[in-house]
């Protein structure tokens, strides 16, 4: 059973045979968390690396400094440990280039940062290039899985 997670949205799922999934990651970030000892996992869809102004309450998981304390926070409340959570990051691509507009490496940066600060280690990442990817997180295993456009499914991190 697939559960979407769009773009600033977030996901956390203990339950098994669930998969998380986003699609088409460009200069986003798909930000998979899991514990396998406690079987949560997480999946975060990051737009922007930081909110400016005040954003709506709505679409405050859009931003890093957001939607990663959310995420691990959520994730401790399901059951996860800190200790036993490792994170793995997805697409950071850089899209707008010729705009002179680097958000995927600017994204992947933050993530990066803010996964770090909340002491859970990044095992693997799939990050930059300019090709768009998908992001799978198994919840029954914490296998993450990744394809790049016009490629085939590989596994990221088991």
């Amino acid at each position: 059973m697939e559960r979407m997670v769009r773009m600033g949205e977030l996901a956390i799922s203990d339950t098994p045979g669930e998969v998380l999934v986003s699609l088409g990651l460009g200069s986003c970030i798909g930000l998979a968390v899991v514990d396998k000892r406690a079987g949560v996992a997480g999946l975060a869809h990051i737009v922007l690396p930081e909110a400016s102004g005040r954003p709506k309450a709505e679409s405050l998981n859009k931003f890093a400094d957001h939607a990663v304390p959310a995420l691990v926070d959520g994730m401790v409340e399901r059951g996860a440990s800190r200790v036993f959570m490792q994170a793995a990051l997805v697409g950071g691509a850089s899209m707008f280039a010729g705009a002179g507009l680097e958000v995927g490496s600017r994204n992947a940066d933050a993530v990066r940062e803010l996964v770090a600060s909340r002491r859970v280690p990044v095992v693997a990442e799939a990050v930059g290039g300019s090709r768009g990817r998908t992001v799978k997180v198994d919840v029954t295993n914490g296998t993450v899985s990744v394809r790049e456009a016009g490629g085939t499914e590989e596994v990221l991190a088991a």
